[in-house]
């Protein structure tokens, strides 16, 4: 069962250290607690004032609770957004506790960065395929240390030793005699014993649920439709708006007439701000037409030029000058002079439209010395000091109920949505849900970055690298999401994929050029794995194509010693059939890939028609993503990340036109339809390594795949996305 809203009532937890801490107390109720803290004690955001969420140390990071019937519920300081998280995260504590993972009740957490602080980045946020890998043991670690309290009390009741005892299916048994007591029963003792400083871990041999195919605990809900998402959330006396935004970043409302905008049945006002015009209702059919009748008159500002076009050139012309130095080793210039064979050749990947199903929302209601807010957001705390920074509150007095996530891909890593609905939330009496429409989601969306990547290399007279050359020019999303993170003009976002390909080239030179366009760019699916990798892995096979070496081979030779990559290389050639005959007009290409923590190589076959069509036909993913928790979740993602992936490489981007966004909706923003779906086959290789990220991977290694597919059914390389139909019509 999923709750939708969490009771944070406080408790006296310490502040936590910087490895965090592990707490036994009383619950409500007389349950017993076990608290678990991930954050530090002072996140670069804390440090920055962005958050303000370090002044509740009473609440734990995330914590198990188990009430005197029995019953255990997990607060979630992750995020549910499809990718399985609600369901990976209790199999973590349910492994160690011994309980069955289908009586584990859920709850969102509440806002703290110290005691939800994500491990790996910080502060409390889900994103970035990093849930696991920063959760694995620290979640491991609450149910270990909740099951060896429950087992101590349990041998104080009997007076045995605890190591006379065991936990298995939520009870505690003692071994000889057979005498059992459930987790319900010892709570009460077990509140009042304290918490051994080290608690030890299962091996991995003794794993029940741990690797094994769990049921997703989220799906009955979603089935029967009783799942809350931002957009399902219903206040009493709430009214609901949408909105129109400047069509063009930076502009502002010259003037508006609502008049007939006022005379809509269920309209009750319309609120103007700087660059955006807002109509209240009663209902969102009665918002929509007010908007519609609004005459609203713009200011287009500076950008009212600006096109695509416009700004390549620019890139282009600011990646003709070197630019901060990310990795260099040997003499670059010396080697690529000597080189037989020299190559070079201009990458470009557009910017692209997140598409969430659930467009942008949030309901607030401003009241005179708090607020309260719900949205379903993966940056929990940043959505409260948002709307705090809005309202002039202190962040205690601003309550952020999380939902679950219609799709988050990076965009709700963002909280303009809920600056935005704080800000007409003021004007409004009482609660407001703010609604944007599919079309002012797609044209105010904050994109991924254009890149423009010059690359270059040079090969012996044997076919081998000698040298590598990648320049990287475009936009740096941690420049503004997290400063502290951009170092030395650069940050390790962007250039990820770049810095460190899987393979031997010596004679290395990587550098970054940061270029800001005039639109807002974000995160989407990943930033610098799902264009570097295409790059990368589309030029390693132009040198393979030079060199007259089979694709595959080739990266063969370069990779011995990287014996995780070239096993989940060997295994998905061997899973596709590599080497065998396609039918007429088919290719087949392959990518490889280390992002994310995750070692991935994907075989795509794909087709193209006499008029320039591509239709994917299979693709086979073979993958190191180290200890696996839940294999089924892992297929889906790589699914689900290979179909994000087609999408864009065939049809995704957004284009601008006198400063405007073109696209508006799913009729020009194209994903792949269900009978456009290919085969997906996914090969897990077994590992004892440390948990790798399965969110992205699959999306960023589809498209430098796809392009070599067509390259080996056309001749034709393309280096540039979307994919171009005009460049592969034949006669």
């Amino acid at each position: 069962m999923i709750l939708d809203r969490l009771t944070t009532d406080s408790d006296t937890g310490a502040t936590l250290s910087r490895r965090g801490f592990i707490s036994v107390g009383a619950a409500l109720g007389g349950g017993l607690l076990i608290g678990v803290g991930f954050g530090t004690a002072s996140s670069p955001a804390d440090a920055a004032g962005t958050t303000g969420a370090g002044a509740a140390p009473w609440a734990p990071n995330a914590f198990v609770r188990i009430a005197p019937d029995g019953q255990v519920t997990v607060v979630m300081g992750f995020i549910e957004m499809g990718q399985g998280t609600y369901t990976s995260i209790p199999m973590l504590i349910a492994e160690e506790l011994e309980i069955d993972l289908a009586s584990v009740r859920l709850e969102h957490a509440p806002p703290s960065d110290k005691l939800y602080g994500n491990p790996l980045l910080g502060f409390q946020v889900t994103g970035g395929s990093t849930t696991i890998r920063g959760a694995y043991e620290p979640m491991r670690r609450a149910g270990a240390t909740a099951r060896t309290v429950l087992v101590q009390a349990a041998a104080q009741r009997w007076r045995v030793e605890p190591a006379a005892c065991r936990a298995a299916r939520g009870e505690v048994v003692h071994t000889a005699s057979g005498r059992r007591l459930k987790y319900g029963a010892l709570v009460a003792d077990a509140a009042k014993l304290s918490v051994p400083e080290k608690v030890e871990l299962k091996p991995q041999s003794d794993f029940k649920l741990i690797g094994t195919s769990a049921k997703r605990l989220d799906t009955p809900a979603k089935v029967n439709g009783t799942a809350m998402y931002g957009i399902d959330a219903r206040v009493p006396g709430m009214k609901v708006a949408t909105l129109k935004q400047s069509p063009v970043f930076g502009g502002r409302v010259r003037s508006v007439d609502d008049a007939a905008a006022l005379k809509v049945r269920g309209v009750r006002q319309v609120v103007r701000l700087d660059d955006c015009v807002a109509v209240v209702a009663d209902h969102m059919g009665a918002a929509k037409k007010g908007l519609a009748a609004l005459v609203v008159e713009w200011d287009d500002g500076a950008n009212a030029k600006v096109s695509t076009e416009s700004i390549v050139q620019s890139m282009a012309q600011a990646s003709q000058k070197q630019g901060a130095v990310v990795r260099k080793e040997g003499d670059n210039a010396k080697a690529m002079a000597g080189a037989a064979q020299r190559l070079e050749a201009v990458y470009e990947v557009p910017f692209l439209v997140h598409a969430a199903m659930e467009p942008l929302n949030c309901t607030v209601h401003v009241r005179k010395d708090s607020c309260e807010v719900w949205v379903g957001t993966q940056v929990l705390t940043r959505a409260q000091a948002a709307a705090a920074a809005v309202t002039g509150l202190p962040v205690e007095k601003v309550t952020v109920h999380n939902h679950l996530l219609g799709g988050g891909f990076g965009r709700r890593l963002e909280v303009d949505s809920v600056t935005r609905a704080v800000q007409i939330a003021q004007k409004v009496d009482g609660p407001v849900k703010v609604i944007w429409t599919r079309e002012e989601d797609t044209q105010h969306d904050m994109y991924r970055p254009y890149f423009y990547d010059r690359v270059s290399a040079g090969l012996d007279a044997q076919g081998k690298p000698v040298a590598w050359s990648h320049r990287i020019t475009g936009s740096s999303i941690l420049k503004r999401w997290l400063p502290p993170a951009y170092n030395n003009n650069f940050d390790p976002e962007t250039i990820d994929g770049a810095e460190k390909p899987p393979y031997a080239l010596p004679n290395i030179l990587v550098d970054y050029v940061n270029h800001e366009p005039p639109v807002p760019t974000a995160f989407w699916r990943g930033v610098g794995p799902t264009h570097n990798v295409f790059v990368v892995e589309s030029f390693i096979d132009e040198l393979a194509a030079a060199a007259k070496t089979d694709p595959v081979a080739f990266r063969t030779a370069l990779l011995a010693q990287n014996p995780r990559a070239l096993a989940v290389l060997q295994l998905a050639a061997e899973k596709s059939g590599w080497g065998q005959p396609l039918p007429a007009g088919q290719g087949r290409g392959v990518s490889l890939q280390f992002a994310f923590g995750t070692f991935m190589a994907l075989v795509v076959d794909a087709e193209v028609t006499k008029s320039g069509d591509v239709a994917v036909k299979r693709v086979v993913c073979a993958l190191d993503a180290g200890v696996i928790v839940n294999p089924d979740t892992v297929q889906a993602q790589v699914q689900s990340g290979v179909i994000f992936g087609i999408s864009g490489a065939l049809w995704g981007k957004a284009t601008l036109k006198d400063g405007r966004i073109e696209q508006s909706n799913f009729h020009d923003v194209r994903v792949v339809r269900m009978n456009e779906t290919p085969v997906i086959e996914t090969h897990i290789v077994a590992s004892k390594e440390a948990p790798g990220g399965m969110g992205e991977p699959g999306t960023s290694g589809l498209a430098p795949a796809l392009a070599n597919a067509i390259f080996a059914a056309t001749g034709k390389r393309l280096r540039k996305l979307p994919i171009d139909p005009e460049l592969l019509k034949t006669a």
